[in-house]
């Protein structure tokens, strides 16, 4: 859904003894964990604001000092919370690139006006993506996100054309 929070990162475990949180960043984007950052921390039902005091990379993971957790025993409760941000917040991309959850629920059309349905998944393949479109009778069409065939999307209207390889829909 295009107005949920979208998540950034999750607090794997606590480090050190200062209340460090070790974190694996859900983003291509790790400098969104800069110092000053204000994030949303979910955890066990609840949400509370937290911001970036200190961030530094440990290989594939970050270590961050939120200002919010002072001690070791705060950032182990906080082990298992997901980092979020709102939909606004997140970084901006170039055009013509977007968000997968920018792109959940559109509907997606033929470039002749044929309805196929909607998207409901995007699979993150080495090559390019695939988008799943459930049509009538919850058939799911897979289709490459490749530019010759994803023609032109328009999020205001939350519809995507696409241009469908032979074959693709028999």
């Amino acid at each position: 859904m295009a107005d949920a929070r979208v998540d950034v990162g999750k607090i794997v475990a606590s480090h050190g003894i200062l209340g460090e949180v070790k974190v694996e960043p859900w983003t291509d984007f790790p400098e969104r964990f800069r110092p000053g950052t204000r994030l949303l921390l979910q955890h066990k039902g609840g949400t509370s604001r937290v911001t970036v005091r200190e961030a530094r990379s440990q290989g594939r993971y970050l270590l961050l000092k939120l200002a919010e957790i002072n001690d070791a025993d705060q950032a182990r409760a906080c082990q298992g919370a997901v980092l979020q941000v709102e939909p606004w917040e997140v970084e901006p991309l170039p055009p013509g690139h977007y968000y997968i959850f920018q792109l959940l629920g559109s509907r997606v059309f033929t470039t002749s006006g044929q309805f196929l349905g909607t998207l409901t998944d995007v699979i993150t393949t080495g090559a390019n993506d695939v988008y799943v479109v459930t049509g009538a009778g919850q058939k799911e069409i897979l289709i490459p996100a490749l530019k010759e065939v994803v023609r032109h999307i328009n999020l205001a209207r939350r519809e995507i054309c696409v241009e469908v390889p032979p074959g693709l829909l028999d």
